[in-house]
C-alpha cells in the first residue's frame, strides 16, 4: 500500500475540517483493554478479539496447539486418542466461532483483512 496516498486523504480531511466535529473531540481516549499485556503482543490479542476470538476461543486455541505438538510426536497407540481429542476441540471453536458470525477453518483473519480493505477504500 502507498501511505503517501493515505497520508495525503487524511491532511486535505484535516484542511477541509473533516474531523472538527468528530464524537469524543477533545475527551480523553478510552483505556487500553490491553495494557497489562506485553506491548509486543498487544497487536495480535487486538485483531484476534476483532476477529471475533475472545478469551475462551484463545484458551481453545491453545489447547489445540497442544494437542497438535502432542500429535506430532505420539507413539501411533496414542495418536487417535489425542486426534479425537483435537477434533473435539476444533467443533468447540468452529461452533465459538459460528456464534458469532465469524467465519471458521482458518478464514477469520482472511475476512478481517477484507473488511479492513473495505474500509479503507474512498
Amino acid at each position: 500500500m502507498n501511505w503517501t496516498i493515505v497520508e495525503d486523504a487524511i491532511r486535505k480531511a484535516r484542511e477541509q475540517g473533516d474531523f472538527d466535529h468528530l464524537p469524543g473531540k477533545g475527551k480523553p481516549l478510552p483505556k487500553d483493554e490491553f495494557e497489562h499485556l506485553p506491548p509486543d503482543i498487544r497487536m495480535a490479542v487486538r485483531i484476534l478479539k476483532n476477529s471475533g476470538y475472545d478469551d475462551e476461543a484463545m484458551f481453545v486455541q491453545k489447547e489445540m496447539t497442544e494437542l497438535g505438538g502432542r500429535i506430532e510426536h505420539a507413539p501411533a497407540s496414542k495418536k487417535t486418542d489425542l486426534e479425537t481429542a483435537y477434533n473435539k476441540q476444533m467443533k468447540k471453536m468452529n461452533s465459538l466461532l459460528a456464534k458469532k458470525g465469524v467465519p471458521t477453518n482458518s478464514s477469520a483473519f482472511k475476512e478481517y483483512n477484507r473488511q479492513i480493505q473495505d474500509k479503507l477504500k474512498w
